[in-house]
């Protein structure tokens, strides 16, 4: 039996061409779709899913971290622009929780409804012009010369169709796009574990309480008294934007050896789908029978995919690391800033580093994390972006991914009106243009930051 299949050589007909072309709806696609056509430019999002919104909505997060930062000690949200307008549209769909505080109470988080997300992302593209096309997965890449891609090919129901573009954005999470056309890339030698996210409903609100600060001892109890064994540390349990529902982040899947998953692999894939049910099934049944007002509780969803946190990494001009977000480091060409801390998801646990207490509590994000190199009319967002891998584990959650979006959408339109490469714009004039357009660049503190931090210290 032979092992290839020999397929004829076909022509692909070419179904559309556009300024820029954006692979992936996730928070960094999401973003740099709405930025290029905020700045004039014919834009087209390819998504695999019928809906946008990448970990968020997929893969059941249905929270946005990375927004704030513990600045100076006060919590402040310090990604802005155009995500300002993402979170008043959901505002205004009653579909945005408060900030929470997070991990040990040590940063904001913020709660959403995914269902009213969905939505929200549709009209936030729709009302920057952007065109969206759903149900569609890039397959490969046609290079015009080895430096530049000429068109990206997408298989869907309609068959397989050629998308042409002057700037491609690679969001897909995995830097398929930036594989395809030959840019240097790395992969570590044991990634960042997966996890499947659900959600409980049916929750007696009262009753629980503080539920997110005792299940996690409970199960932590259960397993020391070796009546239970769970796949991993740190729980994270939480009332939604309704608290009769709450989310549910307790699964780590790994290979028959106990190696995290690799998420560009479909047999791997398949296998994490498998046993993360098994494993929210299982988490779920503790709970339900240990946490008091979950008794007639059940799970209304499971995530629709696996959440995975890392498979390819781009090498651009210069990778984000681990140091830098833990010493809040300063860039020349910072297009935004970090407040995330490393979050680690090891072995049988999440082990977390912040930046010190008390500090500015965050780093700013070059523009070259997002430039390949080779390519020339290629930018790559969103957690494949250029880090290292514990820099990765910090920068990859929705806020980072928000801030390389929409210096990527406004940087293409900055590369294509001066007819240079994207790694040779002038980085000043993308910085003018984000600040215009209300990002906070991280270049000084905000004033009501130095307000209220004077305050604090006045009434300690």
């Amino acid at each position: 039996m032979t092992t290839t299949i020999n397929e004829p050589a076909r022509e692909t007909p070419v179904a559309g061409e556009y300024d820029v072309i954006v692979v992936g709806g996730g928070p960094g696609g999401l973003m740099a779709a709405a930025a290029a056509g905020q700045q004039g430019l014919s834009t087209l999002i390819i998504e695999r899913y019928g809906f946008l919104g990448g970990a968020g909505t997929m893969g059941g997060l249905s929270t946005f971290c990375g927004l704030h930062a513990r600045v100076n000690g006060v919590d402040k949200r310090v990604v802005r622009g155009l995500t300002d307008e993402l979170l008043d549209r959901l505002d205004e769909a009653d579909a945005l929780s408060r900030p929470h505080l997070s991990l040990a109470d040590r940063i904001q988080a913020q709660a959403f409804d995914i269902s009213a997300y969905k939505k929200v992302a549709d009209d936030f593209l729709l009302h920057h012009g952007v065109e969206i096309l759903f149900h569609s997965s890039a397959a490969a890449v046609a290079m015009d010369g080895e430096d530049r891609i000429g068109a990206v090919i997408v298989e869907s129901k309609s068959g397989r169709q050629a998308y042409r573009a002057q700037i491609f954005i690679d969001g897909s999470g995995d830097a398929d796009i930036a594989a395809w056309a030959g840019v240097p890339y790395e992969v570590s030698e044991k990634l960042l574990y997966p996890s499947l996210m659900f959600r409980i409903n049916g929750v007696d609100a009262e009753a629980a309480g503080s539920a997110w600060k005792t299940i996690g001892e409970k199960m932590e109890a259960a397993e020391a008294a070796g009546t239970h064994t769970f796949p991993r540390k740190k729980p994270i349990v939480r009332p939604q934007r309704h608290d009769i529902e709450w989310r549910s982040n307790v699964t780590q899947l790994s290979d028959e050896q106990g190696n995290p998953l690799d998420g560009t692999d479909v047999q791997h894939l398949t296998r994490g789908e498998i046993i993360g049910r098994r494993q929210s099934f299982d988490a779920f049944g503790f709970i339900r029978e240990n946490q008091a007002g979950f008794e007639r509780s059940y799970i209304v969803d499971l995530a629709p995919q696996v959440g995975i946190r890392e498979t390819r990494r781009i090498i651009g001009d210069y990778q984000l690391s681990e140091q830098d977000v833990l010493d809040c480091v300063d860039f020349d060409d910072t297009i935004g800033v970090n407040g995330w801390p490393v979050e680690a998801h090891v072995e049988g646990d999440v082990v977390y580093r912040f930046p010190r207490e008390g500090g500015r509590g965050f780093n700013h994000m070059p523009y070259r994390m997002i430039v390949p190199q080779k390519v020339g009319n290629l930018f790559v967002v969103g957690r494949c972006a250029s880090m290292t891998q514990w820099g990765q584990s910090a920068a990859r959650v929705t806020g980072g991914c928000f801030v390389m979006g929409q210096a990527a959408g406004t940087a293409a339109a900055i590369a294509l009106e001066t007819g240079v490469r994207v790694g040779d714009i002038d980085v000043s004039e993308l910085q003018r243009r984000l600040e215009s357009g209300g990002v906070y660049l991280g270049r000084d503190l905000p004033p009501d930051v130095v307000r209220e931090a004077k305050t604090k210290a006045a009434a300690a």
